[in-house]
């Protein structure tokens, strides 16, 4: 089987609580429990949402411009 997420590395995580609808969460279930049969390896469904939305992220060609232009943060000795 082949899926578009591809196995997760080794990473630690910084929390962020989001709140799904229910057929939204049934399907990062469903998700779950298909990666876990493609790779051999259980990942929680957090964990998947996580890597979803960094995929999503990367691949938004207008979020990555829009993103550029966004003012930086001072750095600490400003």
């Amino acid at each position: 089987m082949t899926l578009r997420l591809a196995k997760l590395p080794d990473r630690t995580p910084a929390r962020l609580t989001l709140a799904l609808d229910p057929d939204t969460a049934a399907a990062l279930q469903d998700y779950a429990a298909l990666y876990q049969e493609t790779y051999g390896e259980a990942e929680r469904a957090e964990t998947l949402a996580a890597a979803m939305i960094e995929m999503f992220l990367a691949s938004d060609a207008g979020f990555r411009r829009a993103r550029k232009a966004l003012p930086k943060p001072a750095s600490k000795g400003d």
